[in-house]
């Protein structure tokens, strides 16, 4: 699945199996929230039951207090049905928003996705 596809300011997400990922690519902003939101719903009614979702965040480089709240939803709503939401490559833009919201300690932060946890 490809979202926003030719139009390179607006987040892109791609899905692979195994574990499930999913590819932000662009801002998480107030512009974008409906899409990531979107998105996150999709990956996490997709994803197996149990199963971890990694929101790689290589490719996105911004994120604003809207973004951080899409993303804080989607972590009580893995929760609910039973999935760990978890952060790959947040740019350290990313890291200082948590940080200043408080926000650090509710996600797992990877190095990448290929340092997901077994």
């Amino acid at each position: 699945m490809v979202i926003g596809k030719g139009d390179t300011d607006r987040p892109r997400t791609l899905r692979n199996q195994d574990p499930y990922v999913l590819r932000v690519i662009g801002d998480m902003d107030l512009d974008h929230a409906d899409q990531l939101r979107g998105s996150l719903d999709t990956a996490l009614s997709e994803a197996p039951e149990g199963s971890d979702v990694i929101v790689d965040l290589q490719n996105s480089s911004f994120c604003d207090s809207t973004g951080l709240n899409v993303l804080l939803a989607a972590r009580e709503e893995a929760r609910v049905l039973g999935h760990h939401l978890l952060l790959a490559a947040p740019s350290h833009q990313m890291i200082r928003l948590l940080d200043l919201t408080g926000s650090d300690g509710l996600f797992t932060l990877l190095p990448s996705v290929a340092d997901r946890r077994e």
